[in-house]
């Protein structure tokens, strides 16, 4: 009972620090940590990992795909933003795309907005409107603050703030250890050359809420949602084996994820535009 009444001035403090809601959906989040610390944080990840992995050449036509629909998702969110009345929403995010050579059929972006697309998936996705689909998902989990959210939700589970400290510069000071530790197991870590840096599962909520972001992001740059579920379809084919790959870790089930993302294919094509000029719709 004393160990919960300490924490009810942290809990307290953390609403007070960081009341926020998900863009779009609107959903609550508890936040502990503000952006400039978690974006701090991810930029030495980052360049950890693009200094051990095999980044694909600017010049090549696959990494020149994936930059250009990088960019078009990250102008369709600043779009969004500013046309919703928050202009401000993505201040310090530094967005960077690159492709990496690796066979895993994944995708992953850091807070931020520091993205890293693995050559594997790119046979998947099959063309541009499909890496929007896996694109606009991952920049969504950026956006959404998901990753802020799990570390949040972990330093409490931890004891790594006490009561009434906020942030992960206190977290660090004191519990530098514990609290490194806590990073690595939600963004996991670049550490021997070589090795992948693969984002540890979001919960099946925020899986759910980043494709729900990530078609209305990807409608707003040009590229049909209705692409979502071709792609999806595919994506299930291969995680029918044994060994499913990671970017489905977690996620909704199959069959939900496709009815989900059916269900939100009409609020997405409100803001589908061919031309890439779409815009945010408003009854």
């Amino acid at each position: 009972m004393k160990r919960i009444l300490l924490y009810i001035p942290l809990v307290v403090a953390g609403l007070v620090w960081a009341c926020s809601s998900v863009p779009i959906t609107g959903r609550k989040q508890f936040l502990l940590v503000s952006d400039d610390e978690m974006n701090s944080m991810a930029l030495t990840s980052y360049k950890q990992f693009l200094d051990t992995n095999k980044v694909i050449s600017p010049t090549t036509q696959q990494a020149a795909m994936v930059k250009k629909v990088g960019d078009k998702i990250a102008r369709a969110a600043q779009q969004y933003f500013e046309q919703t009345g928050n202009p401000n929403y993505l201040q310090g995010y530094q967005w960077q795309t690159e492709l990496v050579q690796s066979s895993e059929v994944n995708a992953w972006c850091m807070p931020g907005g520091k993205m890293v697309v693995y050559t594997g998936i790119l046979p998947v996705t099959q063309n541009e409107a499909g890496l929007a689909v896996v694109m606009g998902h991952e920049v969504s989990h950026a956006i959404a603050k998901h990753g802020a959210e799990r570390m949040s939700q972990g330093m409490i589970a931890q004891g790594l703030l006490a009561a009434g400290q906020v942030g992960l510069g206190i977290a660090m000071k004191d519990k530098p250890q514990a609290t490194q530790n806590l990073w690595n197991s939600v963004f996991g870590v670049a550490a021997p050359a070589g090795a992948q840096l693969t984002l540890l599962a979001n919960g099946r909520g925020q899986e759910s809420e980043a494709d729900h972001l990530g078609l209305i992001f990807m409608s707003m740059a040009g590229y049909d949602p209705n692409e979502a579920v071709s792609f999806w379809g595919r994506m299930a084919k291969l995680g029918s084996g044994s060994k499913p790959p990671k970017i489905l870790s977690t996620h909704p089930t199959d069959e939900q994820r496709i009815a989900d993302i059916k269900s939100i294919l009409p609020e997405a094509l409100k803001y589908y535009k061919p031309s890439g000029s779409g815009g945010v719709q408003r009854n």
